[in-house]
């Protein structure tokens, strides 16, 4: 393979991986999505909002099912849903969501991600006064007015509506996820993300080594099949 040709598959293959990670984060929110509320897009609606995603990703059909027929357990085996907590180098906070048929090993791989990058795994609650839950909606701005939508959010419960990056981003404590679903499915939006997220309360600073090793470990994390989502507060 000459050096041009070398350069042009060494390119192709970090187009590729990028283009898996993104596969990999919207085909496990399909998962959890339809875990959580069934197979059919039409009565679970963050099941729709996670395949809508999908297909803006031209993510492939078959995987798409294939996440969906995951959640539902079709392959006999059943998910069970975990969180791990633990410390990165520097003192940085990980909480993870995951969900595994298979326990002892999800939580031995977690473990050797944190050891491998300076960190160590905690107990259950050792996080709780680092993050605090919070709904939040990520909608598109077209065909949307500002106005109208934002007194339909307040009403619904919503605690902030602002514009993101050109999205508008609606928040609210996690008890108002349900009523601003609903309100959201009255007015016939759909929003391109919904989800139950974990914000930090406070932001840990890290010097670049610091940086580094936790960003390792986040990507091996987000690498493993069973782990749903990981959270930091790394300013």
């Amino acid at each position: 393979m000459g050096r041009k040709s070398a350069k042009i598959a060494t390119k192709k293959g970090a187009a590729d991986k990028a283009r898996g990670q993104v596969y990999g984060r919207a085909l496990k929110d399909v998962f959890k999505a339809s875990k959580g509320g069934g197979p059919e897009l039409s009565t679970n609606f963050l099941l729709k909002v996670s395949v809508e995603r999908c297909k803006k990703l031209n993510v492939p059909k078959d995987l798409i099912e294939k996440a969906i027929k995951k959640g539902q357990g079709s392959d006999g085996v059943g998910y069970e849903d975990i969180t791990y907590e633990g410390y990165a180098q520097g003192g940085v906070a990980i909480f993870i969501e995951a969900s595994t048929n298979n326990v002892a090993r999800t939580v031995a791989n977690v473990r050797s991600y944190f050891k491998k990058c300076n960190g160590s795994l905690g107990v259950t609650g050792s996080l709780e006064f680092v993050f605090e839950r919070k709904a939040i909606f990520t909608i598109p701005p077209i065909g949307v007015d500002e106005d109208n939508f934002t007194l339909h959010m307040i009403d619904a419960g919503a605690e902030d509506v602002e514009l993101v990056d050109e999205f508008f981003e609606v928040s609210g404590a996690m008890e108002s996820f349900g009523s601003i679903q609903e309100k959201l499915q009255e007015i016939n939006i759909i929003p391109e993300e919904a989800s139950l997220v974990r914000l930090p309360i406070s932001l840990k600073d890290a010097d670049d080594e610091t940086v580094d090793q936790v960003e390792r470990l986040i990507d091996m994390l987000e690498a493993d099949d069973d782990v749903v989502t990981v959270y930091h507060n790394l300013e």
